[in-house]
């Protein structure tokens, strides 16, 4: 097993990512890209709607292996990942939802991560129960709970009001300090 700072290293180096097109051609969408991500660090993609970066994420996470390039990340790495929606199951509770990303998680752990995203009263409820909010919050413990070395975050605050987005980034940044994650955000 490497050490806690290896887990968490990530390489990227992508030569070019393109999809075929409905005309048959190919859409190019990621061009040459290149960099690395230690535990600790954060790291954020900005740009335009439909520029690649939820497609970067993808390649990272390894859901999208079909580019040219390649990625580094340790296999005894733990990723998580939290998508632009939810993704809660419907017929789990809010805790029976974080579980299943991480069955062994202790009691403890969860304790806090609940408190910390104010969950603690939402713990019993079903996803159809919750505000958009509450359930982002949800996706936010079901990704810590599992103790990544890597958090991919792809836009998990867009669509909420200002003041909720802001409360939510505090949460997030006290999470991420407490354990020394890399961290990419789009």
């Amino acid at each position: 097993m490497s050490p806690a700072g290896a887990r968490g290293r990530l390489d990227v180096n992508i030569k070019q990512k393109s999809f075929r097109a409905a005309s048959g051609g190919k859409l190019h969408v990621l061009g040459e890209l290149v960099f690395s991500l230690r535990s600790g660090e954060v790291a954020a993609l900005v740009g335009p709607s439909g520029c690649g970066k939820t497609t970067l994420l993808r390649i990272v996470a390894g859901l999208d292996r079909d580019f040219d390039g390649h990625v580094a990340f340790p296999a005894d790495g733990r990723l998580a990942m939290v998508f632009q929606e939810p993704r809660l199951l419907p017929w789990r509770t809010v805790e029976q939802n974080v579980r299943l990303a991480a069955p062994r998680a202790s009691d403890a752990g969860l304790e806090m991560l609940f408190q910390t995203l104010g969950l603690n009263a939402h713990r019993h409820h079903y996803p159809a129960e919750l505000s958009l909010g509450l359930a982002r919050r949800v996706a936010l413990a079901r990704a810590f709970a599992v103790e990544p070395d890597l958090l991919l975050l792809d836009e998990p605050f867009v669509s909420l009001d200002d003041a909720l987005a802001a409360r939510l980034r505090e949460e997030l940044a006290e999470l991420v300090n407490r354990r020394p994650i890399a961290t990419l955000l789009v």
